[in-house]
């Protein structure tokens, strides 16, 4: 049996990187960002182009 197999994916993957909390953000940002992107860009299509 191999040794690697007995320890939990947790243990194998070791510690975190040190900018993992800052690239959390950057996406959680990023993603938020986009969201609101979309609801203005679809409010500016539906008031201006749709009734056309």
């Amino acid at each position: 049996m191999i040794e690697d197999e007995t320890h939990p994916a947790e243990e194998l993957l070791g510690e975190p990187e040190p900018w993992e909390s800052w690239e959390t953000k950057l996406v959680i940002w990023s993603i938020g960002l986009a969201i609101v992107g979309v609801v203005i860009l679809g409010w500016l299509i539906d008031t201006y182009i749709l009734p056309s």
